[in-house]
């Protein structure tokens, strides 16, 4: 049993990367869409590169979505609106005109002839308004179309023209009553009907609803038949517009057909198969070129979250509306990648990602090619994040290069600029916006989660005026001249290889900040002829300068270092000796362990730290050159770097000898330029 938990211990890191490899796969799989996938390729514009194709089974030719969303709004245009009419109200009105008429005080002095005449005048008023009935003042438009009136259960259409507001309700009188040429009754009429005419029309929202879903519901979604043995195209043949919907229509019912319960596993276990080969890539990719990364499980998991988030936003995208496929601003995953590692890796990831996402997206061949120009073209432009306008000037570039290439396949598919969706264009810019907007919040969100540095904390970390920095050149002056001096030198000569001049310049300013503890034991710090070392054993003062390592990494995580800030600190000795007293101690005995006169390590295992031992051993040795020749620096440097390549410092570091070369010649000009020396010239 405790075999097997110690197996399990030891192994845990490879169990992890499985599961995590397995997990991925699983999701991956899940958010793709449930369908297969026709087997034949197709565009519009090109030529059918495959043999003559036949209907292999009935299907319908279906319509476009423009197509069937034209029908649709025609059906919104065309809809008539229905309306109830209330009897009650208008046989209300009618007896209330009754009651007033007879008693009201203005009717008086008529005889009761006139008041017959003007009873039937008021009637007839009625009788106009309230044939189709009044409509409350703010009643919904009507429009030219008109509308069905609802009597008695029976709708009846009839014109805007045919009904009334209940705001026209006075010129009707007034034009009836002209008619008649009783214009004096006017305000008695106005004055009676005031309160008696009320609206008896209102609008059925729920009949007006029902007819307008039952007319959309008519919209036949497909245009024809195809029979089964057709020709749809022959070999050559161009993918015009028609050919083009009825090889849609295929397609979809293709899919939909594969999509069953018999073949339903058979898919799965497809695409399951071709997932598992582009992660499996990831990962070799990753052992074979990217060790460091691959040894270290947050690292990758945060790859590997990286590819499954744009494959989630991707998918939701394309359920919602493939049209705003091109939203997701998926060169955010290669600037992203190469902020905290590399460009070589950012691409990689990003092509990887483009390839599973063809499987989702519509065109595919398109979005691929579109993804992947610009994913290279992020690459080439995004360096030193921290200059924010490098970032604008970028995102530039990606939305031009996204532009140009949709432009591209269109004149392709059209053979014309006309017709350019620019909805399209719109989103392009949109994803621009959107990479703007993110990428620096998830650079940021993205170091707090996962442990990692970006070039903007490193250019908060090479703050000389930070506090950690302040409070080493306070208690060990002389260590934090020493520091810059070798930041200087470590970034010039990253700068010519081609690493990380920021980091390693970054590096270098903390790698020594575990001297702070015991600074006079150090000689940078020693202001006086008095040695502490004196009064120690050596076996002593081995253990308190090799300490130093050890107290700056406590120091770093105190102050919330990254850990690849830390890594500086860890192997900037490696395993070298502490020669000087080694040797001092066989002088005293010939019995001396070695191991208690050495670093702990670990040795570099980048370019980075490798530069920073080269760098830190070379300025603090030179202390000791005393009129220093060109000659002599170069001699000098040389047998420091070669010392620790004989010692094999540089061996987990992807360093090359011709690299090695050239950081030597960084450090000898830079000395040179420290002691003002020229070439001596032979006579």
């Amino acid at each position: 049993m405790s075999k097997s938990l110690d197996n399990l211990y030891k192994n845990q890191s490879h169990i992890f990367k499985y599961i995590l490899y397995l997990a991925s796969i699983f999701f991956i799989v899940f958010f793709f869409p449930r369908g297969g996938k026709f087997k034949y390729e197709f565009q519009k514009g090109k030529p059918w590169q495959y043999e003559n194709l036949y209907a292999p089974f009935d299907f319908s030719i279906k319509k476009g979505d423009a197509e069937v969303e034209q029908e649709r709004m025609a059906v919104v245009d065309n809809q008539i609106n229905y309306y109830t009419f209330n009897t009650n109200i208008a046989q209300k009105a009618y007896n209330e005109f009754d009651d007033k008429f007879m008693n009201s005080p203005n009717l008086e002095a008529a005889n009761p002839i006139q008041k017959s005449v003007l009873k039937e005048i008021g009637v007839g008023i009625l009788d106009e308004l309230y044939v189709n009935g009044v409509l409350p003042k703010n009643a919904k438009e009507i429009g030219s179309r008109g509308l069905y009136l609802v009597k008695q259960h029976e709708a009846e259409k009839i014109t805007f023209n045919q009904i009334y507001n209940i705001g026209e309700v006075n010129g009707v009188i007034h034009v009836l009553l002209q008619e008649k040429k009783l214009e004096e009754y006017e305000d008695l009429y106005v004055k009676l009907f005031s309160d008696i005419i009320i609206p008896n029309v209102t609008y059925d929202e729920s009949l007006s609803l029902k007819a307008h879903e039952e007319e959309l519901s008519k919209i036949s979604y497909t245009r024809g038949n195809i029979d089964e043995g057709k020709l749809i195209i022959a070999k050559g043949e161009v993918v015009e517009a028609e050919n083009f919907k009825i090889l849609n229509s295929l397609k979809q019912e293709y899919e939909s057909e594969l999509w069953n319960a018999g073949n339903y596993y058979f898919i799965l276990f497809g695409y399951t198969v071709l997932v598992a080969l582009v992660l499996m890539m990831l990962f070799l990719f990753l052992k074979k070129y990217r060790n460091e990364i691959f040894r270290n499980n947050t690292k990758v998991t945060f790859i590997f979250f990286n590819i499954l988030l744009m494959v989630f936003i991707t998918t939701l995208v394309v359920k919602y509306n493939e049209t705003y496929v091109f939203l997701v601003p998926l060169c955010i995953l290669p600037i992203i990648l190469k902020t905290f590692f590399d460009a070589r890796l950012g691409l990689f990831v990003h092509v990887l990602t483009v390839l599973l996402l063809g499987f989702v997206v519509p065109n595919s061949f398109e979005y691929i090619f579109l993804q992947t120009v610009a994913g290279i073209v992020t690459i080439l432009t995004v360096s030193e994040m921290h200059k924010r306008t490098n970032l604008f000037v970028s995102v530039g570039q990606i939305i031009l290069i996204y532009v140009i290439g949709y432009l591209a396949f269109h004149i392709i598919y059209e053979g014309t600029l006309d017709n350019i969706e620019w909805i399209i264009l719109v989103v392009f810019l949109l994803n621009g916006v959107i990479t703007l907007a993110f990428a620096q919040p998830l650079i940021y969100i993205y170091e707090k989660l996962f442990g990692l540095v970006s070039d903007v904390s490193l250019l908060e970390l090479s703050d000389t005026n930070s506090k950690l920095l302040k409070e080493l050149s306070n208690k060990a002056p002389g260590t934090f001249h020493h520091s810059l001096q070798v930041a200087n030198l470590a970034e010039a000569a990253a700068n010519e290889i081609g690493a990380n001049a920021m980091m390693v310049r970054v590096g270098a300013l903390y790698h020594d900040i575990g001297k702070m503890n015991n600074p006079t034991y150090f000689t940078e710090n020693q202001i006086t002829n008095v040695n502490p070392h004196d009064e120690l054993m050596p076996v002593n003062s081995a253990k308190i300068i090799i300490d130093h390592v050890i107290e700056g990494i406590e120091i770093a995580r105190k102050n919330n270092l990254p850990d690849r800030i830390i890594d500086f600190i860890r192997t900037h000795h490696g395993t070298n000796v502490v020669y000087y007293f080694y040797k001092k101690q066989q002088e005293q005995d010939d019995e001396v362990k070695i191991e208690d006169y050495s670093y702990p390590g670990p040795i570099p295992f980048s370019k980075e730290t490798a530069i920073l031992m080269m760098a830190d051993s070379v300025e603090a040795a030179s202390k000791s050159l005393k009129n220093p020749t060109y000659q002599m620096i170069d001699e000098f440097v040389n047998k420091i770097i070669e010392g620790q390549m004989q010692a094999n410092q540089f061996l987990n570091a992807n360093i090359t000898f011709k690299e090695i070369e050239t950081v030597k010649k960084v450090l000898k000009q830079k000395l040179t330029n420290v002691y003002h020396l020229r070439i001596e010239y032979p006579e």
